[in-house]
């Protein structure tokens, strides 16, 4: 049940569990307790983010209230958000792209190529393990991605790593793969770097795949900031279920 609903092993919930009581977020609640333990609590803000159940749905699956169900979202779902990394390690390459979330409040999405309302989130991935290293907060879905590395806040978050994305970030300062001039080809070495850099590049992608089966991500009914710590806990999620 704890996979099915999570999407993540037993063992790793379990792990997850005492890292957040480690962390405080099973603190005692003023007024009224919380009607369920802290474990049901977690898998329930779980189980929201990887089926995208409405609120009624969620609350009849674990047995409480809608708006008890509405608290305990809103009371953990800050606690799994992904805690970006202060420092990389020397050496260490990142990768950055950006995902669209359709997402239904019009106030912080837009219009996007997809023809969805949505917001661009830009995400950036460690090559080596593919694990999230760093989220940029949501911008409307029409903003190219050279403006939201800035915008988002992710181009701060990463100024002393070495960052590669694609061609959508020309003039950022990251690596982006040899462009060809008109009525030229590019030089053997050339070409043999970029096929290099795309496979490397590809690893975002696969990323953007595993965090995609926490179904919120495909259809954001929360308003406001909402889709943003939607995204920061299910990047904390999909972490874990790949390290584990």
């Amino acid at each position: 049940m704890v996979e099915l609903f999570s999407g993540l092993r037993p063992a790793t919930f379990a792990r997850l569990i005492t890292q957040l009581r480690r962390e405080g977020a099973d603190r005692p609640l003023r007024g009224r307790p919380w009607g369920l333990s802290f474990e049901d609590r977690v898998l329930l803000v779980a189980t929201y983010w990887r089926t995208n159940l409405t609120m009624r749905q969620l609350a009849a699956v674990f047995g409480v209230s809608k708006s008890a169900a509405a608290r305990v979202i809103e009371d953990l779902g800050p606690a799994l958000a992904l805690r970006p990394r202060a420092r990389f390690s020397r050496g260490a390459v990142l990768i950055v792209d950006g995902t669209l979330v359709p997402t239904r409040d019009h106030k912080v999405a837009a219009q996007s190529k997809n023809y969805r309302y949505s917001t661009n989130h830009q995400v950036v991935i460690d090559a080596d393990t593919e694990l999230v290293v760093a989220l940029g907060k949501p911008l409307p879905g029409n903003r190219n991605d050279c403006r939201a590395w800035t915008e988002s806040g992710v181009a701060h978050a990463c100024r002393n790593a070495v960052v590669i994305a694609d061609g959508g970030y020309q003039g950022t300062g990251v690596i982006i793969p040899h462009r060809r001039s008109p009525g030229l080809e590019l030089p053997e070495w050339k070409q043999a770097h970029n096929k290099s850099h795309r496979n490397v590049r590809a690893r975002v992608e696969h990323a953007f795949a595993r965090m995609k089966t926490w179904k919120i991500l495909r259809d954001c009914r929360l308003r406001g900031d909402g889709v943003g710590g939607a995204m920061a806990g299910v990047a904390t999620l999909a972490n874990l279920a790949h390290a584990h």
